[in-house]
């Protein structure tokens, strides 16, 4: 198939599954426990309302048109990219949105980058000596790193690091005087409050690339034409850097397309614990709040990244290994 057929059979398919994770989370947050109308006008606010003026509400949010109707309704909506304002705050859902992309965006990117950057050459060197102590030492922690949730990571280094120490900031992602700091004062609040919660996503990221990198050079190591290499006399570190390592970055690409979008969506635990300002706080809160506007908005974003890294990431590989047919 050329790829010019498969790009539009992916699309077509992408398309296709957004639209039923749309649904599905439409009808999860519409089929929940309470009315989302008293949720959209505040707990107090909500408690002093008469039954008259919940029902007017109610009518105003198009809560008490067909599940069908309203689902049809905020889809065209969405068609033309419009997620409506928030039912907390009056905000455009997109402004709201867009407002906290950032801050989990680089968080993100900083952390795939540490992850990458240390899991790429210690996977290599565990492979060089495979079975060797240091081999042994690095899978059991890569087990342990990829085991434990990276939330009790996070509780364990604020207590240790923050609370008890007191050398980086638990919260936030600014103090509250930075607008006051020189510029490098500035860069320096940044890298504090980063410090601790990029460690916290990238050691999970970290293990797996670790074992996966380790496991595809061990395996490629073995191949004839690294045998070859080796019978022409190359040194052993010339073989894994110019011939295993080549051929392990492959997979590699296809596993970065899909953890970076499943970063920015599965952040949501860690940055409640650090009450980091991203989507993944907004995401509670939202449901805390039963912003379903804001809740909706967030679920068609995340799942657009998801899909396109997918996507991309699919594109890469066929273009770096042409061997690959998009059948």
């Amino acid at each position: 198939m050329g790829m010019g057929a498969y790009l539009v059979r992916r699309l077509l398919l992408a398309v296709v599954t957004l639209i039923g994770i749309t649904l599905v989370t439409f009808m999860m947050t519409r089929l929940a426990p309470g009315d989302p109308a008293l949720g959209s006008a505040g707990g107090d606010s909500a408690a002093r309302l008469s039954a008259t003026e919940r029902q007017q509400l109610r009518e105003y949010l198009g809560l008490d048109d067909p599940l069908t109707v309203q689902y049809g309704r905020w889809l065209s909506r969405v068609a033309r990219l419009d997620f409506g304002r928030s039912w907390s705050s009056g905000q455009r859902v997109v402004d709201k949105i867009g407002g906290r992309l950032g801050a989990t965006l680089s968080l993100a990117a900083l952390s795939l980058t540490l992850a990458f950057s240390l899991a790429i050459p210690l996977g290599l060197y565990a492979a060089a000596r495979a079975g060797r102590w240091l081999d042994r030492v690095g899978g059991v922690l890569a087990y342990a790193f990829y085991a434990i949730p990276n939330y009790v990571v996070a509780v364990a280094l604020i207590a240790l690091v923050s609370i008890k120490l007191d050398w980086l900031p638990a919260s936030g992602r600014r103090s509250l005087d930075y607008e006051s700091l020189s510029f490098w004062g500035q860069v320096a609040d940044l890298v504090r409050h980063y410090i601790l919660i990029t460690l916290c996503f990238s050691l999970p990221i970290l293990a797996y690339v670790f074992r996966f990198v380790r496991n595809n050079a061990l395996e490629t190591s073995t191949a004839p034409f690294v045998l070859t290499a080796r019978a022409k006399g190359a040194g052993e570190w010339r073989v894994y850097t110019r011939h295993v390592l080549p051929n392990t970055l492959i997979p590699l690409v296809t596993l970065l397309g899909v953890l970076l979008p499943f970063m920015v969506s599965g952040s949501v635990i860690l940055e409640y614990v650090f009450s980091w300002p991203g989507i993944g706080q907004l995401y509670v809160d939202s449901i805390m709040a039963r912003d379903y506007p804001v809740v909706m908005g967030l679920a068609v974003i995340t799942a657009a990244l998801v899909l396109v890294g997918t996507l991309l990431a699919d594109i890469a590989y066929g273009v770096i290994d042409p061997r690959v047919r998009h059948d």
